[in-house]
């Protein structure tokens, strides 16, 4: 009548980096949110369309997109790897844009990304995701 007691299972843990990159999105998507609807409501208030209206709009889904991989990353969820990695490719291409419009601050932005893109190619961080 002893019934034995089943092996613990095992638990993936989340890695600090990821833990690090996930508040890091959240807080992006935040701001970025908040910046996207304060220009969007000086764009309305001023009745002007055209550019400004649809960077904000792109801004707006790009922080709400943020948003949706600091939640998949922070639970690990293995979607939120793949989206890290269009994230991020996004983030370099249009870093280099910024580059090729003279801005040099783009090259901080470039490395970065670069650096996140590298972290999460590393396979105890692919595991971590179930991509293993």
């Amino acid at each position: 009548m002893n019934n034995p007691v089943p092996p613990a299972s095992p638990v993936r843990g989340r890695p600090l980096g990821v833990t690090i990159i996930a508040v890091l999105a959240a807080i992006g998507g935040v701001l970025g949110l908040l910046a996207s609807l304060a220009v969007l409501g000086v764009l309305a208030s001023v009745g002007f369309a055209g550019l400004g209206l649809i960077f904000s709009l792109l801004g707006f889904v790009v922080s709400a997109v943020s948003l949706v991989f600091a939640y998949g990353a922070w639970t690990l969820k293995p979607w939120a790897w793949t989206l890290g990695i269009v994230l991020e490719g996004l983030s370099i291409i249009n870093g280099l844009y910024g580059l090729s419009d003279g801005r040099s601050g783009a090259i901080v932005s470039i490395a970065i990304a670069a650096v996140i893109l590298w972290y999460l190619f590393r396979p105890e961080v692919k595991a971590a995701f179930g991509r293993a």
